[in-house]
């Protein structure tokens, strides 16, 4: 007859290493999702804001910057574009945001870009 002594500790030995780096991917992926999902709401506010009539494209930058401040760490953003162009015969504010991911494991971090678009008000 055989002794089941000590068979849970290396049942654990071999299913922790694994449960671990299943968590630290779910953490990861939860990452990188969050921080698209908080530039391209950054990157849709900025362009409404460099849309409004009278506006300029310092304000949208101003809005990106003020939405991810607060939210994100401040090495994340690399660079904010504001710009005009017409798309579809409408003349439109488009904002694009070069991000860097935070890496928070051995997968390291990588580069996103965003962007938002709104159509600019003014007298037709």
């Amino acid at each position: 007859m055989q002794r089941d002594e000590g068979s849970a500790v290396v049942e654990f030995a071999l299913v922790a290493p694994l449960v671990i780096a299943v968590a630290v991917a779910v953490l990861h992926v939860a990452m990188g999702m969050y921080v698209r999902s908080t530039l391209v709401s950054a990157a849709t506010q900025g362009a409404r804001a460099a849309a409004l009539a009278g506006s300029d494209a310092s304000a949208g930058e101003r809005r990106v910057h003020a939405v991810v401040d607060g939210t994100l760490p401040g090495s994340t953003v690399r660079d904010v574009r504001v710009q005009s162009a017409v798309r579809e015969g409408l003349a439109v504010v488009e904002v694009r945001i070069a991000a860097r991911l935070p890496g928070i494991s051995l997968l390291g971090a990588g580069d996103l870009e965003v962007e938002g678009h709104a159509v600019a008000e003014g007298l037709a």
